[in-house]
């Protein structure tokens, strides 16, 4: 799988968010809590978003209940693998960092 591009900040906690399945505003909840405040999601950047992960196959929506107008998502194993490698590109942007600050101290 070719998906080691950087995620923004906001698709990064929408990924998170949907460990779990979620409505969409569980995900700016859930975001905006994980992310201490700094990742706010409009409704319509949200949708937005949603639909760009749909099409990239990282998230499916799950069936609409009958009656009910709540929209449901779901991580796909290919969301979870992107969402994986970014913990991973994470990690080493940390580890390079601390390696340089920390030669600097000592």
């Amino acid at each position: 799988m070719n998906e080691t591009l950087a995620l923004t900040e906001s698709t990064y906690y929408i990924l998170l968010s949907l460990h779990t399945p979620q409505h969409g505003y569980g995900i700016m909840q859930q975001a905006e809590q994980m992310s201490g405040g700094r990742v706010r999601l409009a409704a319509g950047t949200l949708y937005g978003a949603l639909n760009t992960l749909c099409d990239k196959g990282w998230i499916i929506q799950l069936p609409v209940v009958d009656g009910s107008r709540k929209k449901e998502y779901k991580l796909t194993e290919k969301g979870r693998q992107v969402l994986e490698n970014e913990l991973d590109r994470l990690r080493r942007l940390v580890a390079n960092g601390e390696a340089v600050l920390g030669k600097e101290e000592a």
